[in-house]
């Protein structure tokens, strides 16, 4: 099974031919999954997607390729793992505007799969969490399993 210790991912860059592929490949996916996993969220916890609770499904998921901000890539034996960043275009950038995906693919004649979203649950000093979807600009896309 492939982790963030046995794949070296590239630094974070512009999507490139390949990167857009994977993407065009798994766009559909990854906005019904992402409704779907605010849907669940907003049953127990609303933190996750509290950046975006006043768009609907559609401004949501209103984003394209032009959308995919930065990517990260890297080879394992089964393939190559492609993890991207897509800014929301109706929220401000400059505040939490931003989905991490992870996607996957055998090769360029395969079908790409969407693995997951990333949600982060952070524990703080004070034992309280925080809870969110919807990243910063400037936050890391580094290595998820959720």
């Amino acid at each position: 099974m492939a982790t963030a210790e046995t794949v070296n991912l590239s630094d974070p860059h512009e999507p490139d031919e390949e990167s857009l592929r994977v993407y065009h490949q798994i766009e559909h996916e990854l906005k019904r999954s992402l409704v779907r996993l605010r849907r669940s969220y907003q049953k127990h916890e609303r933190e996750y997607f509290a950046a975006a609770e006043h768009l609907d499904d559609a401004h949501l998921t209103g984003f394209g390729a032009d959308d995919l901000y930065r990517v990260r890539t890297g080879a394992s034996a089964y393939g190559r793992h492609v993890f991207g960043k897509v800014r929301i275009p109706a929220l401000p950038d400059e505040g939490r505007a931003y989905i991490h995906f992870r996607a996957f693919t055998a090769g360029p004649e395969d079908q790409a799969a969407l693995h997951s979203i990333h949600t982060e649950d952070v524990k703080g000093l004070d034992g309280g969490h925080t809870f969110r979807a919807v990243f910063l600009r400037d936050d890391e896309l580094k290595w998820f399993d959720t």
